[in-house]
């Protein structure tokens, strides 16, 4: 029972441990569900999970299964960044254990009862229980606000500190985390209000089903904004949470904070606004444009930082040592290369779709249009994953010849698919209708080498976390070990910030 009791202690009561149920669940929910489309259905291997799971899939429901299926592992991959965040930023110990708590149960909820009434049958106390879930992970995000609130005194940053302050010592760091934990409820609400209309006055579709109609009504604008917002949110959390990692810090980030906090405002209120205004797009760029210059100041002060850290020892390192230091450690690497990435997979493709909208994409077939915007968001969502990924690695005390090849596979491997579905999405810049099939198939063969490379890397990390898991000292030890020291110093420190107030309020008593 001791033995039992340990692991669930780790699982379900540890930050690390928490975060590790959650990559698991996401795993095993694409695993599953990742065989019900693409070369899955060719292969026959659909039919074979459908009948092995008893999977009830009528072919007119199919857009509300897969709203389904992406809800749940976004609020997987929510509480995820939630369990980063009250991780690496300061707060009160109960703050954190209520806050990782309530999300645990809320996207479990979720998840479970989800996927059973999508993917079962439409048992209703199941969709009851998914909202249930979802209002628990709502309230997670209430309570995660409150934690972060920088205008607490204890967080308040001296004037020698090396981070970002304003003039009054507010952690414009913690400023940017806490807007974008405002934005996330903002916009999880607005997409909530337009789901009440469900079947009254609005009905379930797929957004790039959309894009080829003249007149859309305001449901389906407010959806549309609500999706494209929560991707950009997730994307600026991990960003913000990997700028914490490498301890983003100096000049750059007295650019990047203010900048990241501007985007996320303006960003929000375009991606919202698009039920109203027509211009609402120019909001958006303008906004994005603030976030992807704090995500390069991100960029430019974690590669100088891996560069100086490498060449340490030399006192004019050349070009070739430079980078040598630079490309040393792919999973500290690996999180700034996938920003950049992204400007050529999705930045760069959605500036030029904008620009060249009526000019070139609309003259072509609906169907290749619809194929852009679909690998648009499935790139930005698998970009984000692998970060979430490479930063979990390192947490997790990769080293040695393991850490090397983990990192660079998740990222060449990703690359090659995130790149090959990019060039297959734009084809019909270059090839016609009649010519593309010989280059539609190595792309492809490519995608699909790239994707199943990733899992497979994935996949033999989980098993050696679950193989630890079951080693009396294994890494899951030393994690707890070292988070439940951690937490007992915190409390401390606490207890004594308390009666250090008390003290003071006494004497002023007896005064």
């Amino acid at each position: 029972m001791q033995f039992l009791k340990n692991r669930f202690d780790y699982l379900f009561r540890s930050t690390r441990g928490l975060t590790l149920v959650a990559i698991a669940v996401v795993s095993i929910v694409t695993a599953i569900f990742g065989t019900l489309s693409g070369p899955m259905v060719e292969w026959g291997i659909k039919d074979i999970t459908v009948r092995l799971l008893g999977m009830k899939l009528v072919e007119a429901e199919r857009e509300g299964r897969i709203i389904m299926l992406y809800h749940t592992i976004a609020m997987t991959v929510t509480a995820i960044e939630v369990y980063f965040i009250t991780e690496m930023l300061p707060m009160k110990r109960h703050e954190q254990s209520i806050v990782n708590g309530t999300i645990t149960v809320g996207y479990l909820t979720a998840v479970v009862f989800g996927l059973l009434f999508a993917y079962w049958g439409h048992n209703f106390t199941f969709h009851g229980l998914f909202l249930v879930g979802q209002s628990l992970v709502f309230f997670a995000g209430i309570l995660l606000t409150m934690a972060l609130n920088p205008w607490r005194k204890e967080y308040r940053l001296e004037k020698d500190s090396p981070y970002v302050r304003s003039k009054g010592g507010l952690d414009l760091e913690r400023m940017a985390f806490f807007v974008m934990s405002i934005a996330m409820l903002v916009s999880a609400t607005f997409g909530a209000v337009t789901g009440s209309f469900w079947g009254n006055g609005h009905e379930t579709f797929l957004g790039e089903d959309l894009i080829r109609m003249p007149h859309k009504t305001e449901l389906q604008k407010a959806i549309i904004g609500h999706l494209h917002i929560m991707l950009t949110l997730l994307a600026v959390g991990i960003t913000l949470i990997v700028g914490r990692w490498v301890k983003f810090k100096g000049i750059l980030q007295k650019i990047a904070m203010p900048l990241m906090v501007i985007g996320i405002i303006g960003t929000t209120a375009g991606a919202l606004s698009v039920v109203w205004l027509e211009w609402a797009h120019t909001i958006i760029y303008v906004g994005s444009t603030f976030i992807m210059l704090a995500a390069l100041m991100y960029v430019i002060y974690a590669w100088d930082t891996l560069i100086k850290e490498g060449t340490a020892g030399i006192k004019k390192p050349g070009f070739f040592q430079k980078m040598g230091a630079l490309l040393k450690d792919p999973l500290k690497f690996g999180p700034g290369w996938q920003m950049v990435f992204m400007n050529f997979t999705v930045s760069g493709v959605g500036i030029f779709m904008a620009v060249k909208l009526t000019e070139i994409f609309r003259v072509w077939p609906h169907r290749e249009e619809r194929i852009i915007l679909t690998g648009h968001w499935h790139i930005l969502s698998g970009l984000i994953a692998t970060i979430i990924l490479m930063y979990f690695a390192d947490l997790s005390g990769l080293k040695g010849k393991i850490r090397q090849w983990f990192g660079w596979l998740v990222i060449i491997m990703s690359d090659i698919a995130f790149a090959s579905v990019t060039v297959f999405s734009m084809k019909r810049l270059f090839v016609t209708e009649a010519e593309q099939q010989s280059i539609v198939n190595w792309l492809m063969l490519f995608t699909d080498i790239g994707l199943a490379m990733v899992l497979v890397a994935l996949a033999v990390f989980m098993i050696w976390r679950l193989y630890d898991l079951f080693q009396k000292k294994g890494h899951w030890a030393n994690e707890y070990a070292t988070e439940r020291r951690i937490n007992a110093e915190a409390e401390l420190a606490e207890q004594k910030r308390k009666l250090e107030e008390l003290n003071a309020i006494l004497k002023e008593v007896s005064k």
